[in-house]
């Protein structure tokens, strides 16, 4: 069994402020420990139900060089390989390959989200909103259509209870969802201590790959429209004169294509080769 673990460190427990998840600030170092014993949890659980192949890639854009790059390596479970300083959302590698599942650690809630840690929609871009048809995402959903558009379906979420909220909205209740805190505001929330969250982890993600005949890949219907609202209106200027992709509104532009992924491809930048 081929197991992907995507992962970013907002949604970690023990984590509530941005100088806990950026590069360089003081409580960097302590938080990437944190941030890489949740993903050697969800390695154990993923051995524990019969993995043969786990890939766990760093999706965490924490500036400069972390960015990306954030796991510590010394500490990583010597079962997993890991993907480093990659373009965000473009590792395909073992999707292209044949993935039977895909495991979500650390994820945080969408932007506009009153209880969601650290919320927003890719830290990057000026996005308000997204949606892919009429289905509202953050990140999970993006990372949930990528690896969809590969069959692969998406086992587990972990992260605070807002995001899995998020994710029970389009994913519904066949991954197995994993609330490792309760946001309280942007900045605050009631956490599982580390320790025990990583038992949860571990053992959501035995349970999940033990019962992949409840998920399903989440594809967005076709043809496929992406719908962008951005926070102001000079941030509409990077769309214009794009193939397949229309200013609808002052703050608003979408993107339409055959599939999910052609229409991503016209609004978010490719892999470096």
């Amino acid at each position: 069994m081929r197991v992907l673990i995507m992962s970013d460190m907002e949604g970690v427990s023990g984590i509530v402020v941005w100088q806990q998840v950026t590069g360089g600030d003081p409580m960097f170092d302590e938080c990437r420990r944190l941030y890489t014993e949740e993903i050697n949890a969800a390695v154990r659980g993923a051995l524990a139900a019969g993995a043969t192949e786990i890939v766990a890639v760093d999706c965490h854009g924490a500036g400069g060089g972390w960015s990306f790059n954030s796991f510590v390596p010394e500490l990583l479970h010597p079962a997993c390989d890991w993907v480093a300083h990659h373009t965000w959302s473009r590792c395909t590698e073992l999707l292209e390959q044949g993935c039977d599942a895909a495991l979500m650690v650390g994820m945080h809630a969408r932007a506009g989200t009153p209880d969601g840690v650290l919320c927003h929609t890719i830290s990057t871009v000026t996005w308000r909103n997204l949606w892919f048809n009429d289905d509202l995402v953050g990140e999970l959903g993006i990372n949930a259509a990528l690896c969809g558009h590969y069959d692969c379906p998406i086992a587990l979420v972990t992260g605070d209870e807002a995001v899995c909220r998020e994710g029970r909205e389009i994913l519904g209740d066949g991954p197995t969802y994993v609330a490792v805190k309760k946001g309280l505001s942007r900045f605050s929330a009631r956490q599982i201590p580390p320790v025990r969250a990583r038992q949860m982890i571990e053992e959501g993600a035995r349970q999940a790959l033990q019962n992949l005949a409840k998920t399903r890949p989440y594809i967005p219907a076709r043809p496929t429209t992406i719908t962008i609202e951005v926070e102001t209106v000079e941030k509409v200027g990077q769309f214009r004169g794009r193939a397949g992709v229309e200013v609808v509104g002052p703050l608003k532009v979408q993107s339409r294509a055959e599939h999910w992924l052609a229409a991503w491809d016209q609004v978010w930048p490719q892999a470096e080769r």
